[in-house]
């Protein structure tokens, strides 16, 4: 074995010698640090991958806008603030959260088909760049606050486009069976209703058809039709300053094979320039994509229990540390931190310490561990801790930020103490 080798799609994680590192820092320090589990994130993988964007993007008149919902530690949000990124944010407290993280937030989009009006009050009065409206009776709603407040709120509608992801079903948005947005066939209309509101200011048209998509052809289908609104809408009398083309582009999970977003973009580009657009502001919300390989979570082995039809590794993190398994049967990569070559391969099933049969991280995984041992679940960078909980009253996880050869703490460990601060016994 070579004395440095890199985890395939996982550029800034590496073996040296028999030892898990991320960029310059080894994962068993950091444990000895901060115990288990443990979320590490690597900066330069995140720069890069939104460099990949950028060199997408260059010379076009466009703006990334984080979605934060992926991963909305101040430390992750950090980072793309300092690389003049926007955010997309779904709350009020996401609102709050990010400009705490330094947002400008005239960069900042408000989508989420169920805002409040206090969530409206507390975007207007920060200066949002614009609300993604995903409903008519939202336009009417916003549209009050707006007047109440002497301000007129910037809007794009949210159309849903009837295009299939090829994705799954609970992280495709832009289907007829979805929530989210207004129908492709109600759009026009619903501008019309929009630019005749005096508390409202139309600015853009916004699309998002999913998560975790892996070809280019849902991307090239859904632009062909919001290019068709755009100018049918244009043609009633209702400019559009901004294209707002969402996100969603894959990650490298299982040997997925999604497009560079800088391939994408030069693919997409091609149809805006080929149909006249290709001046017109692009708005984007990636989120996984710029996250997810970034992360992962290490856990410490518990105990290994053979059993009749299946081998367990129990290991201290669990579904509410990493809830897309149970979520979505979702599939990420285990390693063992450290190499054990003397010891053989034993086919587990990797499960946490969670009242619940559905705790499981991994299925049918062959690893040659002990108890005691580290793993490294991969690919954990987007929706792990964002979505973790405190079911079991377990306490969320430390989260580290790597650059180089310099490791900070992000996120200190949750104590039981934190959990029960709000609460008050009868």
């Amino acid at each position: 074995m070579s004395d440095t080798s890199m985890l395939p799609g996982h550029p800034h994680i590496a073996r040296h010698g028999t030892t898990l590192q991320v960029e310059g820092v080894a994962l068993d320090a950091l444990v000895r640090e901060h115990g288990t589990p443990l979320f590490v994130y690597s900066k330069q993988w995140m720069l890069d991958a939104l460099a990949a964007y950028q060199r997408g993007f260059a010379g076009r008149d466009a703006l990334i806008c984080y979605a934060m919902k992926a991963n909305s530690s101040l430390g992750v949000l950090r980072v793309f603030a300092e690389a003049g990124c926007g955010f997309d944010i779904v709350s009020g407290g996401e609102l709050a959260r990010v400009l705490a993280a330094g947002a400008e937030p005239a960069k900042v989009i408000f989508s989420g088909v169920g805002k409040t009006r206090t969530e409206m009050r507390q975007a207007l009065a920060a200066g949002i760049g614009c609300f993604n409206v995903e409903s008519e009776a939202e336009l009417d709603v916003l549209n009050e606050v707006a007047l109440e407040q002497n301000r007129r709120a910037p809007v794009s509608v949210r159309i849903n486009p009837n295009v299939d992801p090829k994705t799954h079903p609970y992280i495709s948005t832009g289907l007829k069976g979805n929530k989210f947005g207004v129908a492709h066939d109600r759009a026009l209309a619903v501008y019309r209703h929009a630019a005749s509101l005096a508390g409202l200011q139309v600015v853009g048209i916004d699309c998002h058809i999913g998560s975790q998509i892996t070809e280019s052809s849902p991307y090239l289908d859904a632009l062909d039709r919001i290019l068709d609104l755009v100018q049918a809408i244009e043609a009633a009398g209702v400019p559009l300053h901004h294209i707002d083309f969402g996100g969603g582009l894959g990650i490298d999970y299982d040997g997925d094979t999604p497009p560079a977003a800088d391939a994408l973009w030069k693919q997409l580009f091609e149809r805006l320039d080929a149909r006249g657009f290709g001046d017109r502001r692009i708005l984007i919300e990636p989120g996984r994509s710029l996250v997810g390989n970034a992360g992962l979570c290490v856990t410490e082995v518990l105990y290994t229990k053979p059993g009749e039809e299946k081998n367990f590794c129990i290991v201290d993190a669990a579904m509410n540390d990493l809830p897309r398994p149970a979520m979505y049967q979702a599939f990420h990569r285990i390693v063992p931190v450290a190499e054990r070559p003397s010891l053989p391969a034993t086919r587990y099933d990797v499960v946490g310490p969670v009242c619940e049969s559905g705790d499981w991280l991994g299925r049918d995984r062959d690893l040659a561990v002990e108890a005691g041992d580290l793993l490294a679940v991969l690919s954990a960078g987007a929706y792990c801790m964002s979505m973790a909980s405190n079911y079991n009253t377990r306490a969320r996880a430390a989260e580290v930020l790597v650059s180089g050869a310099t490791s900070t703490l992000i996120r200190r460990r949750e104590t039981v103490d934190d959990q029960l601060r709000t609460e008050q016994a009868l």
